[in-house]
């Protein structure tokens, strides 16, 4: 029977309120209005910028909510005016959208959107109206989007594979070809070697770096890291000495590239002050707004840039489907970053491998926490870096 222009009961799992495990609810899907786009969704990723909202920046306003936003799915049926999409097509949703209209859009200096696309939220549960986080909310069986926020994909991707790109491998991987522009023949450092930095360290590889050092305080990290290309691996607590100078002893001055894949305002300052100076460029990829980031300012005097980058740089709709295509050709990998499959009705025990596997260093420069306090020793300054047991975690969703 067809569902189109009809409410769809479908279930999903619910963020009643910040700090509290998530709850499959059966939810109300209400059917797609004016140029918006209904997606069944297939499989999702298990991203740290959903453990954040939940746990971590805790905006009471931004609940209750479906999370998840690196999903991937089959069109169900569109709106009035659609006519990019048509039910039975593969798509991943997207949390920048794309108009390639607005001056953002038609500039290569941005891949962000001038005007707001969110959707009002489709969704209801109990009565009540339920949040789509980021837009998508890939936490559910079913979601609505704006059709300037869904990319058309290759028929031919599969979609638990592919899914990965709807967030973290383009937001690293993108991070280092388009946003830091690793030359060839450079040396590049990549913080933290969670999905996005490991991304990041393919994304080196691709421009053509010839040394890439992964930094890390899980040692365990470094054999995955050199699948993706990593040609060095250094362990902060392996010294008694900033990160910063330990890569500059290591490259006569610091490196020509650092990403900082952690969000945490120390490190994203020990990846600066690594920078050789003169030109070396450091790329702020970690997600977080918790607190206020600080240099001196003759890190930068001397040469060195300091920048951010959102999405990897990529214009959403249009660079998608290109690193689908370029999956498929093999020329970057996605099925070495999936560490567990699990179902929706496990979304909490994805969500608790990565709580179990985060740990900080403390540093002077920031309130951070170590949920292993045999790694802490006060009179060794070290920066902040996270880990994760899980690399990626993705969901069945629903049946294909």
């Amino acid at each position: 029977m067809s569902t189109a222009g009809k409410v769809i009961k479908c279930k999903a799992a619910v963020a009643w309120e910040p700090n509290k495990p998530m709850v499959i609810e059966e939810i109300e899907v209400a059917p797609p209005q004016a140029n918006e786009v209904r997606i069944k969704i297939v499989a999702t990723g298990v991203c740290h910028t959903d453990l954040y909202h939940l746990f971590e920046g805790m905006h009471k306003d931004g609940f209750p909510a479906v999370l998840g936003h690196e999903g991937a799915g089959i069109v169900e049926s569109v709106g009035a005016g659609v006519t990019e999409f048509q039910p039975g097509d593969k798509v991943i949703p997207l949390f920048i959208s794309q108009c390639r209209e607005c001056r953002f859009c038609k500039s290569p200096k941005t891949n962000q959107l001038l005007k707001n696309t969110l959707t009002e939220s489709r969704f209801t549960c109990k009565g009540k109206k339920v949040l789509q986080f980021m837009g998508t909310s890939t936490f559910s069986e079913y979601t609505v989007m704006n059709q300037m926020a869904v990319a058309k994909i290759d028929p031919a991707a599969p979609l638990d594979k592919v899914c990965l790109l709807g967030c973290g491998v383009c937001t690293g991987y993108g991070a280092a070809v388009n946003t830091a522009k690793v030359e060839p023949g450079s040396t590049c450092a990549v913080f933290g070697l969670g999905a996005v930095g490991l991304a990041a360290v393919m994304g080196c590889k691709a421009a053509g770096a010839k040394r890439i050092i992964a930094v890390d305080i899980n040692p365990d990290k470094f054999e995955k890291a050199k699948v993706f290309g990593a040609t060095e691996f250094v362990n902060p607590k392996d010294h008694n000495k900033p990160i910063s100078e330990v890569l500059a002893e290591m490259t006569n001055g610091g490196v020509d590239f650092a990403l900082e894949c952690v969000g945490n305002v120390t490190v994203m300052r020990s990846a600066l002050e690594s920078c050789i100076k003169g030109w070396g460029v450091s790329v702020l990829v970690g997600w977080t707004d918790l607190h206020d980031f600080a240099a001196r300012p003759i890190q930068l005097i001397a040469g060195r840039t300091w920048k951010g980058s959102l999405f990897g740089g990529f214009k959403s709709k249009d660079g998608v489907p290109e690193m689908v295509k370029a999956y498929l050709n093999k020329k970057v990998k996605l099925d070495e970053f999936i560490t567990h499959n699990m179902t929706l009705d496990q979304v909490n025990d994805a969500i608790e491998l990565m709580k179990r596997g985060k740990w900080y260093i403390l540093s002077p420069l920031a309130l951070t926490r170590c949920t292993n306090e045999d790694l802490i020793d006060a009179s060794v300054v070290i920066c902040a870096l996270c880990l994760f047991h899980s690399i990626r975690t993705v969901l069945s969703v629903s049946p294909q």
